[in-house]
């Protein structure tokens, strides 16, 4: 007959061991879809094969170990989700403005399916970029291009909205609050895209960003700054409200930053930068975000190799730690795709190397990996080795109890036995954003399962009861905060 009896956590029974709670370590990657990097692999796809390609994203990231997908949500003033600011990509339907047809949310499915493994979803806006040079359709109708042409200015090959226009922030802040309020995200996050990387004419002389007319306008209404500098401050100004804008509409919803990697030559020293983004052309003072707190998370790409002459990969890494004035999670970028054929010759030792060498870092917890092609094409070199080596156990995304740190109440459990199942029930808490279950097997806890905080039960298989001898249910607030566990033994 089977025994099953409820302890409360950290019980002093001899026999059962200290309950010990899952390792913290964010295990990311990005997903891109300008230029169908990553998702939808073509524009011509289906609805049907749209799903099916999204759907296995999440299933190679749960078997590859990982515990967050980045997804570009937004590549160039487009929507890969529904919208009624901006019109639907390109880079989807094969037609800017066409919906999908039969018609679905890929945002909303993509959310559905990373909660059911418990992946986090974080959405990833581009801020500036207006039209990329690879988009080969007219734009729509409701494009900012016809909606507020002031905004927009031809940059090179690009369209690109003007930082120096008031109508641009506020167009891309209304834009991340629409998908905040809308959609159950843990994390909304923008790239390095603010000013422009450097465009070249066709005599290879560097073309100047024109933006003369916004300019003068700030100095004609009694602005005193010099170009650069106002440039400056209108990326500042954009972060600050971007992470403010985010926190008073939902204040757990994570906001991640990733800049360009160096923040400018020579910091620290002897680092060799082939852009000063302080300077010129990005205007990004990203050491001073960092500094201030303006993001929860900080993801610097990092996109070097461990024994890189110019740029090593820890060098690098402990100078961005020692920015870290308000303590906020840094977790460096790493461009793991450069595994795949034509874009780079790293072997797999130099991917674990770098994340080896992140874990060793004070003040680093984590990883995110460019980009999701990399799992998708190499599963075999990367994928299983991962999910079998250096993400083998279960982990959590490090919790941020800046963002709310009162821990869930301790789960009501219980275990049920019937027809040849054991149900592993508990009671409903609005307050939880995923529970935890554990199993303790040959006297070490492990986590095995993370499940979104709307479920109320798990099943498993009787056999289940000749490895495990207890179970432990947990719950997490939307800070990642975790609750003390509750246990049940099983004699």
């Amino acid at each position: 007959m089977l025994w099953l009896t409820a302890l409360t956590a950290f019980s002093a029974m001899p026999s059962l061991p200290d309950f010990v709670p899952a390792p913290r370590e964010f295990r990311a990657a990005w997903v891109a879809t300008v230029d169908n990097i990553d998702w939808p692999s073509k524009k011509t796809l289906s609805t049907k094969e749209q799903q099916a390609e999204l759907k296995r994203i999440f299933v190679v990231a749960e078997k590859a170990g990982l515990n967050a997908i980045i997804f570009q949500i937004r590549p160039s003033c487009d929507s890969l989700y529904f919208s009624k600011i901006e019109p639907w990509s390109e880079f989807l339907t094969g037609q800017q403005g066409k919906p999908p047809d039969p018609y679905w949310d890929p945002l909303e499915f993509a959310i559905e399916e990373a909660h059911a493994r418990g992946i986090e979803l974080h959405a990833w806006f581009n801020p500036y970029r207006a039209q990329h040079f690879l988009a080969t359709g007219p734009l729509a109708s409701n494009h900012i291009l016809y909606q507020n042409p002031q905004a927009t200015k031809k940059y090179g090959r690009y369209l690109w909205l003007d930082p120096g226009e008031p109508a641009t922030p506020k167009r891309t802040l209304d834009v991340i609050l629409d998908v905040v309020k809308r959609y159950d995200l843990d994390g909304v996050h923008i790239d390095d895209y603010f000013y422009p990387y450097a465009e070249s004419d066709a005599d290879k002389n560097k073309i100047p960003f024109p933006d003369n007319d916004s300019f003068q306008a700030y100095l004609d209404k009694g602005g005193n700054l010099g170009k650069k500098d106002w440039r400056r401050k209108n990326v500042n100004d954009f972060v600050e409200n971007f992470y403010e804008t985010v926190k008073k509409t939902k204040p757990w919803v994570k906001v991640g930053i990733s800049p360009f990697g160096i923040a400018r030559p020579n910091q620290p020293e002897g680092i060799k930068a082939g852009v000063d983004q302080y300077d010129d052309p990005l205007y990004a003072d990203c050491r001073l975000w960092f500094a201030e707190g303006w993001c929860d998370y900080f993801t610097p790409q990092l996109y070097w190799p461990v024994d890189s002459p110019g740029q090593p990969y820890g060098k690098l890494l402990d100078w961005w730690s020692e920015q870290n004035e308000k303590k906020r999670h840094l977790w460096p970028g790493n461009y793991t795709s450069r595994m795949l054929p034509g874009v780079g010759t790293w072997k797999l030792e130099e991917v674990t190397s770098q994340i080896e060498r992140t874990r060793k870092a004070k003040g680093a917890s984590g990883n995110v990996h460019f980009s999701f092609k990399v799992f998708l094409k190499n599963e075999q070199a990367i994928v299983s080795k991962l999910g079998t080596g250096l993400y083998k156990s279960k982990a959590l995304v490090p919790e941020m109890p800046w963002l709310g740190d009162t821990a869930p109440k301790v789960p009501e459990i219980k275990l049920e036995k019937a027809n040849g199942e054991i149900l592993l029930k508990w009671a409903p808490n609005k307050a939880v954003r995923a529970r935890c279950v554990y199993q303790l097997e040959n006297g070490v806890w492990r986590l095995t399962d993370v499940l979104p905080g709307a479920a109320d039960e798990i099943i498993f298989d009787q056999s289940i009861l000749k490895k495990v001898s207890a179970f432990a249910v947990t719950a997490l607030n939307p800070a990642g905060v975790e609750s003390k566990p509750a246990i049940k033994l099983v004699k």
